[in-house]
């Protein structure tokens, strides 16, 4: 063996070349990977959904926030209702229990680009509080209670993740895409008017 590795110098060399080699690509690779996480990190975006009650006297609010508590612009593709952890397509329970006098506001959230720092009220009710009669405010915080909203957003990076409203202790979860749907979750809230019963389907 050690005749051998008297007489190939050149196999030596080249071995230690190889060996050189693949230490140096195998750094680039690491350093690569690590300036890959920076960069997603500086950018990363961190939604956070709370529901609101509060009650200043004249008026009364109940409603819905969402902010972005990272460091970087999250763009908003879908939000969903959910009522029991599950998805529904309006608010229709809720608004049998709200005052006839309630105001509704919404703003659109499909493709919103939501900044690091900023926040977002998706939904609003408030009325008088004059207008909440005895019992009113227990049987409303028990009914609101069953509500939430569930988020898929992107980063610059498009990596996508889902929040929702029953995760307050998690992180978001990180998913592969996220859908954007035709119609906007809170379009119907438009022409909605609280404590209505649902419009009649026509008959053939």
């Amino acid at each position: 063996m050690l005749r051998w590795l008297k007489t190939n110098h050149q196999a030596l060399t080249a071995i230690g070349a190889m060996v050189v080699g693949l230490a140096a690509l195998f750094i680039a690779w690491d350093q690569a990977r690590v300036m890959r996480a920076q960069q997603h990190g500086a950018v990363y975006p961190i939604l956070q959904i709370d529901g609101y009650y509060s009650n200043d006297g004249d008026t009364t609010r109940l409603g819905a926030g969402v902010r972005n508590a990272g460091v970087g612009p999250a763009t908003i593709e879908s939000v969903e209702i959910l009522r029991h952890g599950e998805v529904v397509e309006d608010f229709g329970p809720l608004l049998s229990v709200l005052p006839e006098s309630a105001n509704i506001s919404w703003s659109s959230m499909n493709g919103r680009v939501l900044a690091a720092g900023d926040d977002v009220r998706p939904v609003d009710f408030q009325w008088p509080t004059a207008d909440m009669g005895q019992g009113f405010e227990e049987r409303l915080l028990e009914e609101w209670a069953t509500w939430g909203l569930r988020a898929c957003y992107c980063s610059v990076f498009d990596r996508c993740f889902v929040v929702d409203t029953n995760d307050r202790a998690g992180r978001p979860e990180q998913v592969r895409r996220c859908e954007r749907p035709d119609t906007e979750a809170f379009e119907q809230l438009g022409g909605a008017v609280p404590g209505a019963p649902p419009p009649e389907e026509d008959t053939p």
